[in-house]
């Protein structure tokens, strides 16, 4: 069976050894002569060896005790890093956070977001991936991701979904369409015109506006496809605001007044799942700015 050796003893040995004697020891860890002794000899008895020669004046080790100094050295030093690391990464001064976003998000609030939270967390490490919002929920839900930030379009009580900021949907044309002057749009005006699909169209179901969906023939999911499209003039689209690429001069961003369609963006994690300390740390401060921006 393995001796049970615990740390305080091999700190009075190694403080022997480094100060040169017992009483020097004793001194220096503010003990008495007689505990430190009684401590070193419960070690011997435990290891079966005797660490220091016997009747000597001075603290010489034994063969034994050159041996094991060494190791002691590098287990206590192996504890202190743990606690060490243990108490930065409780106090969030340390550790990572994986997180996912919609492509919208990560492009457009991301950025910012994430040079904050580095300024006031430098030792925290990030890691950010995007991708639709099935992906965003299959990530969150294989815990390949703590957080995902994403719209939920089924409730899953697998998941919980806080909301952070409602993201209205307009309509998205070329700057030389009909359309594009408007300050903003009923349904109906879209009529006349082919309507694009795309991944956040969805988003018209179970509104007046679902009609457009029914009528459309066009259906494109990647953002780079659907924005080419959009500026060789093929038709229009619906898109929610963050989606909306400004960098764009050739395309317009009109809001849908009627209906008055939102997509509900929030923070996604696991049901029942407790965040690390760096992922409660990240839900935190992402809850602040979200809320405050909107």
């Amino acid at each position: 069976m393995l001796p049970d050796l615990k740390l305080a003893p091999l700190r009075y040995l190694l403080s022997i050894i480094d100060t040169g004697g017992f009483h020097a020891a004793a001194k220096q860890l503010h003990r008495s002569q007689p505990a430190i002794s009684m401590a070193v000899r419960d070690l011997e008895e435990r290891l079966g060896q005797r660490l220091f020669e016997k009747g000597n004046g001075k603290a010489v080790l034994t063969p034994f005790g050159r041996w094991c100094e060494p190791r002691f050295r590098e287990l206590v030093a192996h504890h202190d890093r743990v606690c060490r690391d243990a108490l930065a990464i409780a106090s969030q001064q340390r550790g990572r956070v994986d997180i996912a976003a919609v492509p919208s998000v990560a492009s457009r609030l991301m950025p910012t977001l994430l040079a904050g939270f580095l300024e006031a967390y430098p030792g925290i490490d990030i890691s950010l991936q995007d991708g639709h919002s099935e992906r965003v929920n299959e990530m969150v839900l294989k815990g390949e991701v703590e957080i995902g930030i994403t719209s939920l379009w089924l409730p899953d009580d697998a998941l919980t979904f806080e909301v952070l900021l409602h993201d209205d949907i307009g309509v998205v044309c070329r700057d030389d369409h009909p359309l594009a002057q408007k300050d903003a749009l009923h349904w109906h005006a879209l009529k006349p015109y082919t309507l694009i699909r795309n991944g956040t169209s969805r988003l018209l179901e179970g509104s007046p506006a679902e009609e457009l969906l029914k009528n459309s023939t066009l259906y494109i999911s990647n953002m780079i496809s659907l924005t080419a499209m959009l500026e060789a003039g093929i038709g229009v689209t619906t898109l929610p605001r963050l989606a909306f690429q400004e960098e764009h001069d050739r395309l317009r961003f009109i809001p849908l007044s009627t209906p008055h369609l939102q997509r509900n963006m929030g923070l996604l994690r696991r049901a029942g799942q407790t965040l690390s300390p760096s992922g409660e740390a990240m839900q935190t401060y992402l809850l602040n700015q979200l809320r405050d921006a909107s």
